[in-house]
């Protein structure tokens, strides 16, 4: 079987230009989520003309758009030459259902990763024009972002609590829980458990709202504060990290774990869930990615794999450590115990 790869490298140039193209596709399909294309194409077929007046894009420009979503298999059309959804796109990318992701990619990889990526060089000098901190200041920001990671983080937080058995615990600490979703999953699958979630105050105000939607006020709290300027809550039985350790600088990794060590009780667990590279660091491509578009914001961060997070568990105290997958290709768990006294 032919292939494009030897070595460990490429060989044909055309492999090469998918690469540097890649992000045509990803603007073709964010700009039709601006337009809700993918929600008025949901139920049955529309011609070229019907689909220009709902969505107010000129036949001529439109007819381009539709030629770029048809090569990327986001649409099909028919004999007649009407569009429908493809059936991932019906599931996934229209308002409404279920499964919706499509606010995800709309606001969260297209108004801010994409947007980190374009500033990539200069991160890359060690000169990020905007970090984490300076974004979130803004409430408009934090909330489009807070929005996004919710959406982006249902999926996770749902496999996070199938797979971290939190019988018998009472309280949980989502350190940087961004919006709550986390906290929501596992307070509704263990009805016994109560949370405390700190992030930034911009953060924790979008935070309670889905909050107060999911009707849970009673038994999570929130703490408006920089997670590594505070006071955490102590004698905590679940320490929750996710997505943070990846978005904070290097010297800060070994600093965090040892405020969650001090925050539990004797025999409390702390769970880290973030992207992590594979032993070699060869990958997975798409954690990587995440990784690099963290350089865009701060010039102290690193990119770590799941070995050198159990590592540095345990030099912070933890026993028990190990790891898994969580999203195949995209994200791990650490899991770790406090000593019982």
């Amino acid at each position: 079987m032919e292939t494009n790869v030897v070595g460990g490298g490429l060989i044909d140039v055309r492999a090469i230009s998918r690469i540097a193209y890649a992000f045509m596709g990803s603007k073709a399909l964010f700009a039709a989520l601006d337009f809700s294309l993918f929600d008025y194409l949901s139920g049955q077929p529309k011609s070229l003309e019907s689909l220009a007046e709902q969505t107010g894009i000129a036949p001529n420009r439109l007819a381009t758009l539709m030629a770029v979503l048809r090569s990327l298999g986001l649409v099909a059309a028919d004999a007649e030459g009407r569009f429908a959804n493809a059936p991932a796109t019906e599931k996934y990318l229209v308002r409404g259902s279920d499964t919706f992701f499509g606010d995800y990619y709309r606001l969260q990889i297209d108004k801010l990763v994409y947007r980190n990526f374009l500033r990539l060089t200069d991160g890359l000098r060690g000169h990020p024009p905007e970090s984490i901190r300076d974004m979130l200041a803004d409430p408009e920001q934090a909330a489009i972002f807070t929005d996004a990671q919710h959406q982006g983080s249902m999926g996770p937080a749902v496999l996070l609590s199938r797979s971290v058995d939190l019988s018998g615990r009472r309280s949980l600490l989502d350190v940087a829980g961004g919006s709550g979703v986390f906290s929501i999953v596992l307070c509704r699958r263990y009805p016994q458990l109560n949370a405390t979630i700190i992030d930034f105050p911009s953060v924790i105000e979008v935070a309670e709202r889905y909050v107060g939607e999911a009707g849970l006020r009673d038994r999570i709290a929130l703490i408006g504060a920089d997670a590594l300027e505070t006071q955490w809550p102590t004698n905590q039985d679940v320490v929750l990290m996710s997505y943070l350790l990846s978005a904070v600088g290097a010297d800060d990794i070994p600093r965090l774990l040892d405020m969650a060590l001090r925050a539990l009780a004797p025999g409390g667990v702390l769970a880290v869930h973030d992207f992590m590279l594979e032993s070699n660091r060869a990958g997975p491509r798409e954690a990587a990615q995440f990784f690099l578009a963290y350089i865009a914001q701060r010039a102290d961060c690193d990119s770590s794999t799941a070995a050198e997070i159990e590592q540095g568990a345990r030099r912070a105290g933890f026993e028990r450590v190990r790891s898994a997958d969580l999203i195949p290709g995209l994200t791990s768990i650490v899991s770790a115990e406090k000593p019982p006294l």
